[in-house]
Formats: structure tokens, sequence, C-alpha cells
């Protein structure tokens, strides 16, 4: 995939600027979606043969779809300027602050009060909320022209909270805080090593893919040849392995969502709230903190992006393929997908608007 250019051309719109590609994703999107739910409906035993073989909990497919998909966008991170992240305390703090407080907090507020009478869909929407994103956000902050470096710095620091803080904030948000407030206690088993593998899997083997490549491919061909030759030949890769991710995606959980519309469009509501709040709010801290476009940009796909993934292996694992719970999981991603493309759209139109000179942190200016 490119990046986005990072000054408009006048007279231009900001989907004319992106690559073919990138302009037609939301088709891409919706096509792989009704593709594997079509496959699910069609092809009996499909969902178990595909089921049949996991890596952490997760269907072999998807796991190869994920690691697909994250490798070529790893593969561009210049390394070498992590540092210039990790110092800058207007962009790790905030989002620390985004991803572990606010965002179970706000999730949890959604599901009781859209889903009060519904426990188990209630149960598996904090679930998503507690699972932060490690996987996609990094497709969608790379779409819409973020800041790849921090991007990788902040999904790192996910994965580090993931591991030590899923299994406490579950049994806080299910057990501890309804019952301060008086409300029903559900509670939550899940061990720290079935996330922590889950982490080292899906983000450890592209993280070390990417960086050995851009290492040894730097050391034999120079940064010029790395950047403008290999770079957009993988690109594109990336794409692939999201589409694919998504009809496997589908294809599995294709009945429970077609047998259930009335579950899916009450689950579906507080998750839309969840998102445009997430989204929306973390973009206004971003610019009223003075952050450049790249960064606000990261820190605003970061907090709204969940690791579905993880939410739905938790929900089958521990109320099982069939419950309530784990819909909510599948419903995620039905919802999340369509609406985080959106964002990236709506990212780069504010980009024309509220950034008139569109900064880079990077003084060697963007990458391709």
């Amino acid at each position: 995939m490119t990046a986005v250019p990072p000054a408009p051309i006048a007279g231009s719109g900001v989907v004319a600027r992106l690559s073919r590609l990138d302009r037609l994703l939301p088709v891409w999107i919706v096509t792989a979606m009704v593709a594997g739910l079509l496959l699910g409906r069609l092809v009996p035993g499909l969902d178990r043969a595909l089921d049949a073989v996991e890596v952490g909990g997760v269907s072999l497919p998807i796991a190869l779809g994920l690691l697909v998909m994250m490798y070529p966008v790893l593969a561009k991170v210049r390394y070498d300027k992590l540092d210039t992240v990790t110092g800058d305390r207007r962009l790790l703090v905030p989002s620390l602050l985004l991803n572990w407080v606010l965002g179970p907090a706000l999730m949890f507020a959604l599901a009781w009060i859209f889903l009060p009478d519904q426990p188990a869909y209630r149960t598996g929407l904090v679930i998503v909320g507690l699972a932060r994103c490690i996987a996609m956000v990094i497709i969608w902050n790379d779409l819409a022209g973020g800041d790849r470096e921090a991007a990788a710095v902040l999904v790192a620091l996910n994965s580090v909270f993931q591991v030590l803080a899923f299994g406490v904030l579950g049994w806080f948000y299910l057990s501890v805080l309804p019952g301060w407030l008086g409300l029903d206690q559900d509670g939550l088993r899940v061990s720290a090593w079935d996330i922590a593998r889950n982490v080292l899997i899906f983000l450890g083997i592209p993280l070390a893919a990417g960086y050995l490549t851009r290492r040894f491919g730097e050391r034999a061909k120079g940064r010029a040849w790395y950047e403008a030759r290999f770079l957009p030949r993988i690109g594109p890769v990336a794409l692939y392995g999201l589409l694919f991710t998504i009809v496997i995606l589908f294809a599995l959980q294709g009945e429970a969502i077609t047998n259930q519309p009335w579950a899916v469009a009450r689950i579906a509501l507080p998750l839309l709230v969840y998102f445009a709040v997430m989204w929306a709010g973390s973009f206004a801290l971003g610019r009223g903190l003075g952050l450049s476009y790249e960064r606000t940009t990261t820190l605003a796909f970061t907090a709204a992006g969940n690791n579905f993934e993880l939410a739905i292996a938790v929900a089958i694992g521990t109320f099982g393929v069939t419950s309530g719970q784990a819909l909510a999981g599948v419903v995620g991603p039905l919802i999340e997908v369509p609406v985080l493309v959106g964002l990236v759209y709506v990212s780069l139109a504010a980009r024309s608007r509220l950034f008139a000179q569109p900064a880079t942190d990077d003084p060697e200016g963007p990458q391709p």
C-alpha cells in the first residue's frame, strides 16, 4: 500500500490522490465481507474445515492472512527513527490513557446503556473493549498517511499492556465494578499465556520479518533502492492479506451473523457509537495537543481499533462457540472494518482542512 502524499495538490480531492487500489478500498472490503458470508452459507462444512487447524486459538487461514497483512507495513517502518517517537510524551501518555482507561470504560458504559437486558452480548462487548488493536490498525494508519514509526511503537506498547492487563481488567469490569454499581456480575477466565502467545505470533513474527527485511535490504542495496523499488512491490500484499482475512473470518462466522439479524443490529449500535467517539475524541485530542497530522492520525486509529481476533478467541474459549459472547465478538469486525475504512477518508479530508501545512516529524521527508 502506498502512503498518501503529504501535500495536497491544488484543485484535487483527497480521494483522487490515493492510488486506484486504495481508492476502491471500501468496494474491496464490502466485496470480501459478502464473499465470506456467501461462502459460509453455500459451502456445507466449510466453517469446520477452516477451523480444523488453529494457531494460538485462531483459525490457521486467518492466522496466515494476518501475518501476510502485517508484514509489508512493518517492513516500511524506519526502525532507526523509533527513538523520536518514544521521547514524545504528548503521544505516548495520551495513547496509553485512551487505550487502557477510556476505551474499556466507554465500552463498559455503552454495553450497559444499550444492552441492559442482554448479559451475554454485554459481556462480549466488554471483552471487545478490552482487546486493544495490534494488527489491522497498522493498515488503517498507513492508508490514512499516519506515522508508521509511531504506530509501531504504540502497537508494541499495546501488546505488552495486553498481556499484563487483559485478565485483570476483565475481572474488574465483569466482576468488581458491576458489584460496586449493584449490577449483574459475570466472570472471565483467561490465561495470560494465551494472550502472550497471540501477541508473539501475530505481532512478533511479522515485526521480526519486517525488521530483518529492512536491515538486510538496506545493507545490500541502500535505503533509496529499498524504499523506491522494493517497498512499492510488496505494498499491495498487505491489502491482499487483509481481504483474504476478511473473507475467511466471515466464512467462519457467517451463519451466526445471518441467522440472528436483530441481535446483530442491537450489538452493532453501541459499537458504532464506540468507534465514532473514540476516533473523533482521540483525533481532537491530538490536534489540541499540537501533534502533527501524522501522529494525530496514529493516535486516533490506535485508540479506536480493537483486536477482534483476541476478543473472539477469548469469548469462544470461555463461553463457547455458540454463546452470545462469541456472537458479540464476531459482530465486532463486521462493524469495525467498514467504519474504520470510512474514517480513513474522514482523516484524509480533515488533513487538508485542519492541517494547512501538513508536517512530518521525519527530516528526511515522507516515506513511500
